[in-house]
Formats: C-alpha cells, structure tokens, sequence
C-alpha cells in the first residue's frame, strides 16, 4: 500500500498507526452514543510554493493541515462535523456534533453508508498504485529551479520582454478512513508542479510606440518529481507559444470547423462527465438526461476508465465513499454504457454506484480513425480552413441546456497550415451537437488532470469575431 513506513513518516506529524487508532476511536464513540451507522476519515497534507518573478524571489509559502470528518446516521438521518484537533476531548465533541446534528435533520431516503457488498475489501484497499514520491526539496533549491525556468523562458526570444513568473510546487498527503460496514483503507499520495509565464512584446506597427503584447504559459505536473520535465524545456516552450500568438487579430463572423488543442479538449471530455454524473442526472441539471443506452458522442469514439494506472492523477483503489473502483468502458462507439454515481445520486436514481463519490478516475478518450501519424500537423490538415483554438476564457457552458459560448484564442488556418494568431473571438454552438459531431481525434494525446484526450476536430461552429 502506498502509505508511509512505520518507522519513517516523510515529514508528517502523524503515522499511519496513528490515523488508524483516531478512526477506531471515532467509530467506537459514534456507537456508544447510539449511531445506526457512522464513517470517519483522517488526514494530513503538507507542502512547499515558491514563486520567483523577474530573476527575484517572490513568495514562499508552506502549508500543513490536518483533519477528521466524520458523519453519523440515524436510520435515514446523517449529520457531519469535523475538526483539526486530534486530541480524545476533540474527538467526543465532534462525534457529539454530527450525532446532534442527525437528530434535527429530516430523513432522507437515501442517505447511507454504501451497501457492504460494494465496499473495498481489504485486498482492494491495499492495491499499491504508486502514488507516494515525496520531493525532499527546500525552498532555497526550489527558487533554483523556478529561475532557471524563467531564465530559459526570456532567454529564448529578444522579443520575451516580461514575465508573470514561475513556479514550483511539491504537495504530499496520506489519509486513512473507516466505517461500520467493515471498510477500511488509507494511503498516501504525491503532486508535484512546475509553470512559468512569459509575456512577449513588440511594436505593432514600425515606428510606434504601441505595443503588441501575448502572455502564455505551460507546466508540467506530476506525482514523481523525477518525470517532470525540465525546467529548460517548460521555459522554452512557454515562450515559444508566446512568441506565436505576437501578430493576432479578430477573424469573420461565419461558421467553421474548430480544432481544440489537446489541453483545452479536456475541457470538452469534462462537460460531458458533469453531464451523465449522478447529482446534475437526479437534479435533472443535465443536457444529457436519460443518455444511458443512447448515442451521445460521434459512433467512432470510445471512452474508457481506468482507476488503477499506476502513477495516475486520477488514480484510487476505491473511492471517496470506501467503493471499490473498477476499469471500465464509458462510452463504446459514441453509446453511453454507465454513468459516474455516488451511493447517493444511485440511490435517488434507482441505480447502483459505480464508486464515483469524488469524480471520474484517469479517462481516456479515443477514435477508432485515428491513425499513429495523425500528429498536430495533421490534424491542422484535417481542419484544412478554420479556427485552431489554443485558449479558452469565461464560464459561458449552460449544464442544463447544452449551450455553449466561450472566449477564444489561437490560430486561423488556411490550406491546412496555421496562417495567423487570433485572438478577441467567440466560438458558440450546443454541447450535444458539438459530442456528436466530432470527426476526428489526434494522436497528439496529452494528460490534463485525470483526462487523455488527442486534439479534437468539431466539424462546425458558430465563431463571432470582427
């Protein structure tokens, strides 16, 4: 199990024996006070920021929390409290707490720990998915490597002119949780970060003193210190997509074909679990309602889950609940096969939870056109005429009908080749019609978060531009 060894605690105040006793104690008061069921989860975090700007340090910042939770049942009445204090006075209040707080809370049909036969056995709570690469670094070592991203970045063009700064952050935590079904199971996990922002400039005009400016940015995240790229490759290519958008203008209004860069395509993968997830489904706040069974993507694309992937972000042996997780096919040729529920939203929709309390776990969408060759530069063929987006800005997605209106940014594209940034445009259309008329998927995959996604081709959409 990724958890840490008794005998060294990686930095945390607490051993993992210890969260173990602290649940066992929670449980056992939450009995004695009468509780029909009751779960308690503890937790501890701990890390280090730092921020450089201009070749100065800027910030540091470290941070360590800690925290129990816990939630009483009475019959069909749940009521939650938690508290940072471990100590046995501040465990009896807060049981005390959420006991109080069930008894004046209405009852709910479907409020409940999990059914046992959903829950994650020992076995499975124990799967080690390497998830724990602690990063002994200081701040002083830390600050070395956000300047020398930095560095690479105005380094790269006379034209870098400025820069928003660059970061590094490394993040670990471990957890241990329980319940009075049988479950339990903890473990500890990883998340280290590094990003730089380089903002470039020129004149817009020879001779003028108005200046075009672009900003971009890039990073790279990972659980193991180790896999991140390079400090110099970070700041080098953030100031390459900055360079690149120096020169952007509006285009026409009309109707194109979009191409949405592998990053921002997540985005469109995330409005489609929000929509087939259990409370937008039982709340009825989706565009997708009833999709089970039906065609809600283009008939070439697959969506598959897989929340065992050693190193995954997305990553978990059971979820927030103590279900145990499965890999799964999502989406077979555009057909919706399962949904993301909790105990909960399966219960108000008559269903059974996939072990969804917490969100989706490592998807990977996929065409069953795309050929190995199908890289950017292809893909940009594929678009042939159209808007390459690289950017997107505003929170303009309505869950409930589907609409679809955000900012955007990148390139215009002529003859298959990019032809000039553009930037101050809208792109529009309807969430349901976008899914499904997707025709093509890049081989250019890239992992934002918990999501693997190629650029993705949507044959048409409405762009307001000049």
């Amino acid at each position: 199990m990724s958890t840490p060894p008794r005998e060294a605690t990686h930095g945390f105040a607490f051993s993992q024996d210890q969260f173990r006793q602290i649940v066992e104690d929670t449980l056992a008061q939450a009995r004695r006070l009468g509780a029909s069921d009751a779960g308690a989860e503890v937790s501890e975090g701990m890390g280090l920021s730092v921020s450089v700007r201009k070749g100065e340090l800027e910030n540091v910042e470290r941070n360590r929390d800690k925290s129990l939770g816990v939630s009483v049942y009475l019959g069909q009445r749940r009521g939650n409290a938690s508290t940072s204090d471990f100590s046995a006075a501040a465990i009896r209040q807060t049981v005390q707490a959420a006991y109080d707080i069930a008894r004046f809370t209405a009852e709910d049909p479907a409020a409940g720990l999990p059914d046992a036969d959903d829950l994650a056995s020992a076995a499975d709570a124990a799967r080690d998915l390497d998830l724990f690469h602690p990063w002994a670094i200081d701040a002083e070592a830390a600050a070395v490597i956000a300047h020398r991203c930095e560095d690479a970045a105005l380094a790269t063009s006379a034209l870098i002119t400025n820069s928003e700064g660059a970061g590094v952050s490394a993040q670990q935590a471990h957890f241990w949780a329980g319940n009075t079904r049988g479950f339990r199971g903890g473990y500890a996990s990883s998340r280290h970060y590094l990003s730089v922002a380089p903002i470039a400039s020129r004149p817009r005009r020879r001779g003028s003193r108005e200046q075009d400016m672009q900003r971009d940015a890039w990073y790279t995240s990972m659980r193991d210190a180790a896999e991140l790229a390079s400090a110099e490759a970070v700041g080098r290519y953030a100031a390459e997509r900055a360079l690149a958008r120096l020169g952007a203008r509006r285009v026409r209004t009309g109707e194109v074909p979009v191409l949405f860069e592998a990053p921002v395509a997540a985005g469109l993968l995330g409005s489609f679990v929000g929509a087939v997830s259990g409370g937008a489904l039982y709340r009825k706040a989706s565009f997708l309602p009833d999709a089970l069974g039906t065609q809600a993507l283009a008939d070439h694309l697959d969506l598959d889950e897989d929340p065992h992937q050693p190193k995954g972000k997305g990553s978990a042996p059971f979820d927030d609940e103590g279900v145990r997780t499965r890999a799964r096919r999502v989406v077979t040729a555009g057909v919706v096969q399962g949904y993301f529920l909790s105990s909960y939203s399966a219960r108000k929709l008559g269903m059974r939870t996939t072990g969804h309390a917490g969100g989706s776990q490592n998807l990977s969408l996929t065409s069953r056109l795309t050929q190995p060759g199908d890289d950017l530069e292809a893909m940009l063929e594929k678009l042939h005429r159209g808007l390459f987006v690289t950017e997107l800005m505003g929170q303009g997605v309505n869950m409930v009908t589907g609409d679809y209106s955000r900012g955007a940014a990148g390139y215009w594209v002529e003859g298959g080749r990019i032809a000039h940034p553009v930037h101050e445009v809208t792109i529009a259309g309807n969430l349901k019609d976008m899914l499904r008329d997707i025709v093509a998927v890049g081989a250019d995959r890239y992992a934002q978060g918990s999501k693997t996604v190629g650029s993705v081709l949507v044959a048409r959409m409405k762009l307001a531009g000049a």
